[in-house]
């Protein structure tokens, strides 16, 4: 059976190491981009020249008309789907929590918590048996900050990504009967333009010394875990929240 994945925010970073390496894999990766369409597309341009297959389109993940048509379009060009992972995210500045107004925290969590919570929906009612569907597997993007909680930096950020904690895990109980596997990977510091968005681009320089193996991690080990999760060496996992933190 083809497999097919869907990458959302896929243009950079893990997203984009996660659909290199999966198309290494044997996957047609469908990504989604939100703003950065020549870096989508040179991410494709890359799979597709080393002779894998790849799409990009562009959706706010936050709305769900462009989730809907996201998976419509990956359904006509590529075929169904076989495995999803929630990569979108943003982060706001660094800013306590006394300063956040309601803008800011709707932002955060509709992207990094409805948007994974509407992905998921629609390729559950792709791949879940009762449905018709083959199985499937779901890796969402939490983070070490779902522990940590991040205070006087994005404690908004930190709270989004203990909600995708409590969503895999309830998830996962849901419809493991229905042949469909969802974890989470947790990264900690890692290096990705993600932190230029907190107001640090420096960021994991600055905290690595807090990480026991003394260093940031890259976007590349991160996907490693992720396709792991992905693959058959992992079918008698889910449920679990896999930390990739360097210890921290």
């Amino acid at each position: 059976m083809k497999k097919v994945l869907v990458v959302t925010g896929g243009s950079r970073g893990i997203g984009a190491a996660t659909a290199r390496l999966a198309a290494q894999s044997g996957y047609a990766v469908y990504i989604s981009f939100l703003r950065d369409r020549a870096a989508a597309f040179a991410v494709v341009d890359e799979i597709c020249r080393a002779g894998g297959e790849a799409v990009a389109f562009a959706a706010d993940v936050s709305i769900e008309a462009e989730v809907v048509r996201l998976f419509e379009q990956a359904d006509e060009t590529l075929g169904s789907v076989t495995a999803l992972v929630n990569n979108a995210g943003i982060l706001e500045q660094h800013m306590r929590v006394e300063h956040m107004d309601a803008a800011r925290l709707s932002r955060v969590f509709a992207t990094n918590v409805i948007g994974s919570f509407l992905c998921a929906r629609e390729a559950v009612r792709r791949m879940s048996e009762k449905n018709g569907g083959a199985g499937g597997v779901i890796v969402n993007l939490s983070s070490a900050a779902s522990r940590l909680g991040s205070p006087n930096e994005y404690v908004d950020y930190a709270a989004s990504k203990g909600a995708i904690d409590t969503f895999t895990l309830g998830l996962a109980k849901e419809v493991a009967p229905e042949g469909i596997r969802v974890n989470a990977v947790r990264p900690g510091v890692i290096y990705t333009d993600i932190h230029a968005s907190g107001g640090e681009p420096d960021r994991v320089d600055r905290v690595k010394g807090a990480v026991p193996m003394q260093r940031g991690g890259s976007a590349e080990e991160v996907a490693k875990a992720i396709l792991w999760l992905l693959s058959d060496d992992a079918s008698y996992s889910t449920g679990a929240l896999l930390d990739v933190a360097g210890g921290r």
